[in-house]
């Protein structure tokens, strides 16, 4: 397909997946004391077999861990969810530049005319929310949501939400001095990362989301040093079900970031999914309208039940 023809599809695509209004969850709860340090939580509205508590989905949204984009534009695909019959966690987190504020496009936030693309993440708050986040959900779970079964819990995420996704699966195998290492496997029924920057070195290499990977973890001697506790595949195997999905045609987050990371797995003695998408871009993945949306369900409903 000629790059014209690919980049307008794109666009199209994105502007499908943007297009559709907000839809409020049925309840927001804290797990710190961070505007970001929330949840919004949508019941589920489907069919759910008698006498059985939906499963529980938590949702990590994209947008290369940057603050103009938060969760606002994932509750159309949490409600998609919420209808097919699972209970939807959709988290927020600090995201970058370091005042967190969805404004500012400064890098560093450091004010002044805006050069390049913001500054993506905020180490280490990013990683301290999500991990915040997973070890709240299950008593929040029994007190706002109780028909929803914590126990069979999938996590998903899309583009650096399907980073997050990843890593969140993986905290039992991180260095034993990473703050956020846990004991024991979070007990999910797997993990369906959609599109995720899975792989910093080859994501790096071919600049996905302009260089986010690196400011996410910083420059120069810290992104090396710190992408053992960051980057998934320094975290195989994880020993969780694991599956990828990627569509061919994603200028965003190219194939071979996702194919690198079932790669680094496999040599790891580790199998995951990987479901590739013909004719399918980046936002098609979340985006209720498309034929793709309904493959993820899939997918994360044959972990699920």
């Amino acid at each position: 397909m000629p790059d014209d023809v690919a980049a307008a599809r794109d666009v199209a695509e994105e502007e499908s997946a943007f297009s559709h209004p907000p839809v409020d969850p049925d309840a927001i709860a804290s797990y710190g004391d961070h505007p970001d340090q929330v949840i919004d939580f949508y019941a589920p509205r489907g069919e759910i077999p008698a006498g059985s508590p939906a499963p529980l989905v938590v949702l990590l949204h994209g947008g290369a861990w940057r603050a103009r984009y938060d969760r606002r534009h994932v509750t159309p695909f949490a409600d998609f969810l919420a209808r097919r019959g699972f209970a939807v966690a959709n988290v927020e987190y600090r995201r970058g530049p370091g005042g967190g504020e969805a404004g500012s496009e400064t890098p560093g936030g450091g004010g002044g005319p805006a050069v390049g693309p913001p500054a993506a993440g905020r180490w280490p708050d990013t990683f301290d929310d999500i991990a915040a986040a997973l070890d709240a959900l299950p008593a929040l779970v029994r007190e706002i949501l109780p028909q929803a079964d914590a126990r069979r819990m999938v996590l998903t995420g899309h583009s650096a939400g399907g980073h997050l996704a990843l890593w969140a699966a993986a905290r039992h195998v991180l260095p034993a001095d990473a703050p956020w290492r846990t004991d024991r496997p979070t007990p999910l029924r797997g993990v369906v990362a959609l599109a995720p920057i899975a792989d910093f070195d080859v994501a790096d290499k071919l600049d996905v989301c302009g260089g986010a990977a690196r400011q996410l973890l910083g420059g120069g001697t810290e992104f090396a040093e710190r992408r053992p506790y960051a980057d998934p595949t320094f975290l195989l195997p994880t020993g969780i079900a694991t599956t990828l999905v990627q569509g061919r045609a994603d200028l965003v987050v190219p194939p071979a970031v996702t194919e690198s990371y079932a790669d680094a797995a496999a040599k790891a003695g580790e199998v995951v999914g990987l479901t590739l998408l013909e004719d399918v871009g980046h936002f098609p993945l979340i985006d209720p309208a498309a034929d793709a949306c309904a493959v993820v369900v899939e997918e994360i409903a044959q972990l699920a039940w």
